[in-house]
């Protein structure tokens, strides 16, 4: 007997579930009644009434943790799978490895490295030069023999490298350049700092140990321990409770002589209240006990003859109430079945059958009835009139017959409001047909009420049905047996249906619409038999095609993807699979061609899978789509990936994570996999933790991700557990604090920031240290409030500084952002970084920043902050807020952060090739709203984009028009840098290259990008959710093209970015929108001055006269004015040199600062004549004379003010130049080439295929300036010997440019080989020059005989004047 304590909180247990407090409330009086009748009956007329003999109410249900055959079998795997690795291997996986990336660029012989190695037992560190290729065991071989006299005994294997800064490791049997951290330092520019540990002193405590190995796999503990664990069904103590409630009702009711009416009453109340518990489900067998008894008010009574003196009779009484008690336990254990409860009934507990059929013997069609629609909404009674289902087979989203639809009927109320067709649904297809993996899917429509006052008739046909629910389960399960017996499916809302073809049944939400389907049963098992796949396959060469047929087949082939693939390109794919075997990646395309996946189908299937030759890592990712369920080319992807490195698998994991949702199975070959690897690295167990975490909000999948997620905690040591908890709980903290910052009144966001940072550094206190999200080798142990802060964006995100635990490293800085989804920033950041990847293995390292980006679940995530690194926006308004629209603020920028020439160079480099990088990775993807706040710029050169909120082509929309109009962001600013001035140059040349060549390799990995793109349709961002979406990368890559075909297509994107006013526009829109976020209290700063200098710093100045001015040519020719500065202290007297631009940029700012009023006035930019002359110059000197007297001489808030000091600061340039009267001008300075002197060089590309001559015309340098102007040089070339002139061809026109960029292809088409050693091209570089005649510029014959044609030929060509001969 329980007390009255258990009672409260059983009845408040069965609240939880749903039940109105009304039910609530007649189920206690109930029972309160029954106590009450049951103690009289002891003490008053005990053995009067003889109680009807139920079976003991505690002994109906067992407890059965693990009741799911499909689960069961999943944790006996789970505990294979843990046993099966060593325990020396766990050990390992306590140690966070840094990831290796082989590369010839990082492993070329003769590069070499400067490491310096920390040593606990030395003072001062060791400094090392090394070779990229030496292996990390020999570096420390090195240290050791430096540190200790008794070197025989030592071990090299028992030390390991850590990273300074990081809790990461260098593995050992790895070539030091392999490394991403050794990268990472080589393409910044830093240093290599390790420190040497022995390996019993590294941090062991996140790895597994015995007793975690031993430890059965018990998955309801670890989910209920996640932050969204399943749906409580109701507990086993309280369905007894209600059961005792219906024994005692029954128990009345049987033994009464009277009141029938009010105990059937009361029987069915109980009964309701039973029911409603399960999910509101009534089936027909509770339906038709519940006929028998007498009429009663709580529930519609079905209208039938019945003799009102049959229930007088108490044999008759037992009867019903007997077939009740059945149909109830029958429910109980359709409900154990469909939820998943934690009990089942007795009477079901073995009821296992043994017999089994093949599937492929049974030619009958399927079949199975539809019985009702449970858990009805009240209003869609009154909202529709006809409620259908249609049902439907699917097989990897191709249907396979027509859809069956149910009779349209009405909503009827019963016990509950119901749906009841009751119709048997019968497939037009075999049994022996159906291929394993075939889906079901069925789907509630209904017809609206038609509107008030017209004709349901009239209006019908007019009306559409309205789709309300669906879900989908498989035919076979887990042990490939046809499904049997009544199953109840729980719909997901229609609004819910994503692009998944797959999705597990709605139990989470307790309003979902229960579908009650009950299929035939049998005295045996109807099992789904693998067949033995085709012995032999042949195999043909795709050269023994005929030509048209091979060319056809490679047209289908250079699809890439098999979304694009037509009806006739699968046919043509399918008729010629046995040419396709060389053809290695096109194996996703021929087996989305096959006609069918029946039964019969599949020898031929699997045998060209068998004799098929192993695909990469990235092509078998293909055949892990959704359009794939098969198990056996699923197994084998799996297969095919096993092999695959840690850093790569790490790529891929997102799309990984992704494809579980397409098994049909909670156990795969793909779990397994993702499993066996998270034991075994570290790293590879934090981001699967983080990313299964993530996917726990996707409703459809969460079940599945919750086991997959508890699976995963099992493999976990209880170490590694804790660990996770912290971080899950850390997040759980900022999130809070990031929600009240943002939810604050502006001017309380910093008290409010400041009061939140108590919790954090209460949770150090606590729990001593946690790594951060981001990374597993992130190891923190406080925060610094102090050095945090928050952004004045949206979404307020938080800038927040983490003190390391190694006091080796630096704090780590990082964005925590609360209310933005960064799956999407986290997905483009992802595609870039394989991009870089791509590049780097091919040879050319785009100087790429890739920075950490991870979502901690929907809408917060952590970002890495870049040091030295800033918008282009603040760059660009330290020039005014019209910045944007000049080009010298990056380049003024760059050259105040690098003053050498060295160091300059070196940036513009990396400006050059991160610029083409951005340029491409933008393009490609499609990522939009881009403006100077979301692209950053180092100090070293490398730009890079941040925030991709838009992304595939969803440009944001100023009403009709997109406000991203260009093909991506390069703007003239950018190409002054690239140029070193504001006319092209050949590095100008070198870019277009770069981004061309860039471009090529993306392209050549088109299949990668599509895979990995299409494998995340279903994860629910909202910008990628269907093949419109895929198709915006199909279309930016172009598969179709040649190479030569595409370089001219970049070439004019190139073209088209740098002419769009649009852009520059829109840049300088959002520097107005961002001047209401500037704070008062911000410190002006000078664009060519690196930092703030002051008086106290300096010394008082005393006087500054003008002396002289000067011409320059770099980077522009112009004038500046040497500057003699005085200040108090002894022999302190410079000459600095500054432009006038400089001088108008000082005013600008003071003007911020102080009223007009006590400011010289400053004198005018406008001249008349050449605004860049000497009187020019001579004029402006005088008038600055006065200018720098009287702001010298200002009050001294005005003249001892920060900003003039600094304007007034010696700089390096200084130093360099001031010493010569002119700078003289460069050697090759092309104003200086007489006019009419033809010149330069131009670069071509010559091959030869199939009788067709390609010539590619690339770029042209050092052109002749003509009467001092820039010509508009055209290419025009003929194939001599050519009488009539008939092989004329001709590039566009390049505007006023001596180094202009084409990138044009001229095509001769039916030029046999033969006629090559007779034929010369004649090439000429002409000006257009309007209405006068066209100027010759340089012309060059080239004879074809001297060129090796059997490969593209490369190279430049010097222009003269020889004149060709016919």
């Amino acid at each position: 007997m329980s007390t009255s304590n258990d009672k409260k909180e059983q009845w408040q247990g069965l609240e939880s579930l749903g039940m109105t407090r009304k039910e609530l409330a007649l189920a206690e009086a109930l029972q309160m009644e029954y106590d009450a009748l049951s103690n009289l009956r002891k003490t008053t007329c005990e053995g009067s009434i003889q109680p009807y003999p139920l079976q003991n109410r505690c002994e109906l249900f067992e407890m059965s943790e693990q009741r799911d055959e499909e689960t069961a079998a999943f944790c006996h795997m789970l505990d294979v799978l843990r046993f099966h690795q060593s325990l020396k291997d766990q050990l390992q996986a306590g140690i966070v490895w840094s990831p290796v990336n082989l590369s010839p660029e990082h492993l070329g012989p003769g590069v070499s490295l400067k490491v310096t190695v920390v040593i606990n037992c030395l003072r001062d560190p060791l400094t090392f030069t090394c070779d990229c290729s030496s292996t990390v065991d020999l570096l420390i071989y090195q240290t050791l023999s430096y540190t200790s006299n008794h070197f025989e005994d030592l071990c090299v294997s028992d030390y390991v490298l850590k990273i300074c800064g990081l809790e990461e490791f260098l593995q050992n049997n790895q070539p030091l350049g392999s490394h991403e951290y050794i990268q990472h330092c080589r393409k910044f520019n830093t240093d290599i700092r390790l420190q040497l540990i022995k390996k019993e002193d590294v941090r062991a405590d996140l790895a597994r140990t015995a007793s975690d190995i031993q430890s059965p796999s018990t998955l309801n503990h670890h989910i209920h321990l996640q932050e969204r664990p399943i749906k409580q069904t109701i507990s086993r103590q309280a369905l007894s409770l209600l059961f005792d409630t219906y024994h005692n009702e029954v128990e009345q009711f049987v033994a009464s002589n009277t009141d029938f009416h009010l105990r059937a009453e009361r029987v069915v109340q109980s009964v309701k209240a039973l029911c409603n518990a399960l999910a509101a489900v009534e089936t027909l067998e509770i339906s038709s006990a519940l006929n028998q008894l007498p009429p009663c008010p709580s529930r519609v009574q079905i209208k039938t003859h019945k003799d009102p003196n049959l229930m007088t009779r108490r044999e008759n009484r037992e009867k019903v109430v007997e077939s009740l008690t059945a149909a109830i336990l029958d429910l109980v254990q359709l409900y154990c079945n469909a939820f998943s409860a934690d009990f089942q009934t007795v009477l079901h507990s073995d009821q296992k059958q043994s017999l089994t059929q093949d599937s492929s013997l049974l030619t009958s069609p399927l079949s199975f009835t539809v019985y009702a629609a449970h858990r009805i909404p009240i209003a869609w009674a009154t909202s529709y009139e006809d409620f259908y289902v249609s049902c439907s087979l699917s097989h990897g989203g191709k249907r396979l017959c027509s859809p069956q639809l149910t009779r349209k009927i009405h909503v009827y109320k019963y016990l509950f409001h119901l749906i009841v067709w009751d119709q048997m649904i019968c497939f037009p297809i075999q049994i022996n047909h159906l291929p394993r993996e075939t889906l079901l899917t069925v789907t509630l429509y209904a017809v609206p009420v038609p509107p008030p006052g017209s004709s349901s008739e009239a209006t019908k046909q007019k009306r559409n049905s309205q789709a309300l629910g669906w879900v989908t389960a498989p035919l076979f399960n887990f042990r490939q047996f046809l499904t049997c017996g009544r199953r109840l499916l729980g719909l997901w809302p229609a609004s819910k249906h994503g692009s998944a073809c797959f999705s597990t049944p709605n139990i989470n939400e307790p309003d979902s619409i229960i579908l009650q389907i009950d299929f035939p049963t049998s005295a045996f098992n109807v099992k789904f038999s693998k067949p033995e796949s085709k012995a032999f396959s042949p195999r043909y060469e795709l050269s023994n095609l005929p030509e048209k047929d091979r060319g056809e087949l490679r047209e289908a082939m250079q699809k890439e993807s098999l979304y694009w693939l037509t009806d006739v390109d699968k046919k043509r794919l399918w008729e010629m699979r046995y040419y396709c075997f060389s053809e290695v990646g096109s194996l996703p395309l021929v087996l989305a061609s096959a006609p069918s996946w029946q039964w019969a189908c599949l020898p031929d299937i699997y045998g060209l899978l068998d004799h098929w030759t192993q695909m990469k890592h990235q092509d078998a990712l293909g055949l892990l789509h959704a359009t794939f369920p098969d198990q056996e080319v699923r197994r084998t992807a799996v297969q095919w990936i096993d092999s695959i490195s840690d850093a790569e698998l790490l790529d891929y994991l997102p799309q990984l994570v992704q494809a579980l949702k397409y098994e049909c199975y909670l156990d795969s070959p793909l779990v397994r996999f993702l499993l066996k690897r998270a034991i075994c690295d570290l790293r590879i167990t934090h981001y699967f933790f983080w990313l299964l975490k993530d996917c726990l909000k996707d409703s459809q999948f969460s079940i599945r991700y919750q086991y997959l997620l508890a699976a995963l905690l099992c493999c976990c040591g209880k170490g590694l557990r804790e660990e996770l908890d912290r971080q899950c709980f850390l997040v759980t903290i900022l999130t809070r604090l990031a929600q009240k910052v943002r939810e604050g009144a502006p001017s309380a966001r910093a008290e409010i920031l400041r009061n939140g940072l108590e919790d954090v550094k209460q949770f150090f206190v606590q729990n001593g240290s946690c790594c951060l999200p981001l990374s597993p080798s992130l190891l923190v142990k406080g925060v610094i409030p102090q050095a945090c802060s928050h952004f004045n964006s949206n979404a307020v995100p938080l800038k927040l500084t983490f003190q390391n635990v190694d006091p080796l490293g630096e704090n780590i800085h990082i964005i925590f952002k609360c209310g933005d989804d960064l799956r999407q920033d986290m997905l483009t950041l992802q595609m870039i970084r394989i991009m870089n990847k791509i590049w780097v293995q091919e040879g050319l390292d785009m100087r790429m920043v890739i920075f950490r980006c991870f979502s901690t679940g929907r809408g917060r995530g952590m970002v890495e902050m870049i040091p030295s690194a800033e918008t282009l926006r603040k760059i660009q308004v330290e020039h005014g807020v019209t910045g944007s629209f000049k080009d010298r603020p990056l380049a003024d920028w760059l050259q105040k952060h690098n003053p050498t020439e060295d160091e300059y160079e070196k940036a513009v480099e990396n400006f050059i090739y991160s610029c083409a990088g951005c340029c491409v990775a933008t393009y490609v993807l499609g990522i939009c709203d881009r403006h100077n706040d979301n692209i950053m710029l180092k100090t070293s050169g490398h730009m890079f984009h941040i925030d991709f909120g838009r992304f595939l082509g969803h440009a944001q929309m100023f009403g009709n028009i997109k406000r991203d109009r260009a093909p991506f962001v390069f703007t003239s600013d950018m190409a002054y840098v690239i140029n070193g001035g504001d006319k092209t140059s050949s590095r100008f040349h070198d870019f277009v290259d770069l981004c061309c060549q860039a471009y090529n390799l993306i392209r050549k990995h088109t299949h990668l990008f599509l895979n990995l793109l299409g494998l995340m349709l279903s994860c629910g961002i909202p910008e990628l959710s269907d093949l419109q979406d895929l198709k915006y990368v199909y279309d930016a890559l172009r598969p179709q093209d040649s190479e030569s075909d595409a370089t001219t297509y970049f070439t004019r994107l190139i073209e088209s970015s740098l002419g769009s006013v649009a852009t520059k526009l829109n840049f300088f829109i959002h520097n107005l929108a961002q001047l209401k976020f500037s704070g008062s209290d911000e410190r002006l700063t000078l664009s060519f001055v690196p930092k703030i200098y002051t008086l106290k710093m300096d010394g008082r100045i005393c006087d500054v006269f003008l002396t002289r001015y000067k011409k320059i040519y770099n980077p522009n020719k112009g004038y500046v004015y040497v500057i003699k500065v005085v200040r108090e202290s002894p022999n302190e007297t410079r000459h600095i040199q500054r432009s006038f631009e400089e001088f108008q940029e000082l005013h600008n700012k003071l003007r911020l600062l102080f009223p007009s009023s006590q400011l010289p006035s400053f004198p005018s930019r406008f001249v008349i004549g050449r605004s860049r002359g000497e009187a020019a110059a001579e004029r402006r000197k005088e008038e600055l004379n006065g200018y720098v007297w009287h702001l010298i001489h200002a009050a001294p808030q005005v003249a001892e003010c920060d900003l003039v000091y600094t304007f007034f600061h010696s700089l390096p340039r200084d130093e360099k130049n001031v010493g010569s009267m002119t700078q003289s001008r460069p050697s090759d300075a092309t104003w200086s080439v007489p006019v009419g002197t033809v010149g330069g060089e131009v670069k071509l590309s010559i091959s030869y295929k199939n009788d067709q001559l390609f010539i590619m015309v690339m770029h042209i340098r050092g052109l002749p300036f003509q009467d001092t102007s820039e010509p508009n040089p055209y290419v025009k070339i003929y194939l001599l010997p050519d009488p009539q002139k008939t092989t004329k061809r001709k590039t566009k026109i390049a505007k006023k440019t001596c180094n202009p960029t084409y990138n044009e292809m001229l095509v001769y088409d039916r030029i046999p080989k033969g006629d090559l050693q007779q034929r010369e091209v004649w090439l000429t570089v002409l000006s257009e020059e309007g209405f006068w005649e066209n100027i010759l510029l340089g012309e060059v014959t080239i004879p074809l005989r001297d060129l090796d044609l059997s490969r593209e030929k490369i190279c430049w060509f010097r222009l003269g004047s020889a004149t060709p001969t016919n």
